[in-house]
């Protein structure tokens, strides 16, 4: 059974599975294919080779999951923030500083004690490269683009992450025209931290929603 809610936005849905599926695993690293794919591009003078060298510089090093998880920091500090976050992700994100091309119309959801927010794109490999950088592997494997759908309770498990039978799991499928970006629950113990500590915490994959942050260290002892 599954249930179903009309967000609002074509394409845009929560669903709600808990079907028991066979386990597939992701394909092969496509490194090598990419690799393939720009030195085509660029002999055939249709890419400059600099150009997408200082992309791929930005994205992978620059960029990376920091910006997100220092909105995730804000969220968990701020009360304000959070609501702005999330009433208009994209106007939130944006006063932080970040923004642009595949982060135009974001959506924050928000993971509680009774609620798991998962990420996918059923089509493609739609993505918030703007606070996330570049997509994983496995995010544009085939296997989790249908299976997260038909049974994400299956796919977190193999990520590691099991959630109870109490907690619903929501699954939102990005598209070309809304991306999300999954709030993860702040860590316990971690009051006494401050927000680029708190930044720390929150990982790539619990901003997708396959995972958790960080555990916070112990406060220190007087």
């Amino acid at each position: 059974m599954s249930d179903e809610r009309d967000t609002g936005h074509d394409h845009r849905h929560a669903h709600d599975h808990d079907h028991d599926g066979e386990g597939q695993d992701p394909p092969s690293d496509l490194a090598l294919r990419v690799k393939a794919l720009e030195s085509l591009l660029v002999e055939k003078g249709l890419v400059d080779a600099a150009a997408l060298d200082a992309i791929i510089d930005t994205y992978e090093h620059k960029v990376g999951p920091r910006n997100g998880a220092r909105v995730v920091a804000r969220a968990w500090t701020d009360a304000a923030y959070r609501q702005r976050l999330l009433t208009d992700a994209t106007a939130a994100i944006a006063e932080l500083g970040f923004g642009g091309r595949q982060g135009e119309h974001m959506i924050a959801v928000e993971n509680t004690p009774r609620i798991h927010n998962l990420v996918v794109c059923t089509l493609c490999s739609c993505y918030p490269w703007p606070v996330l950088g570049l997509p994983p592997v496995w995010y544009k494997s085939s296997p989790y683009r249908s299976r997260a759908v038909i049974d994400p309770r299956g796919v977190l498990a193999e990520f590691g992450l099991e959630i109870g039978e109490d907690v619903e799991v929501r699954v939102w499928d990005s598209t070309a025209e809304v991306r999300y970006l999954v709030v993860p629950e702040r860590p316990a113990g971690s009051e006494h931290l401050a927000e680029e500590a708190l930044a720390a915490l929150v990982t790539r994959d619990s901003m997708i929603g396959v995972g958790r942050a960080v555990p916070a260290p112990e406060a220190p002892r007087l």
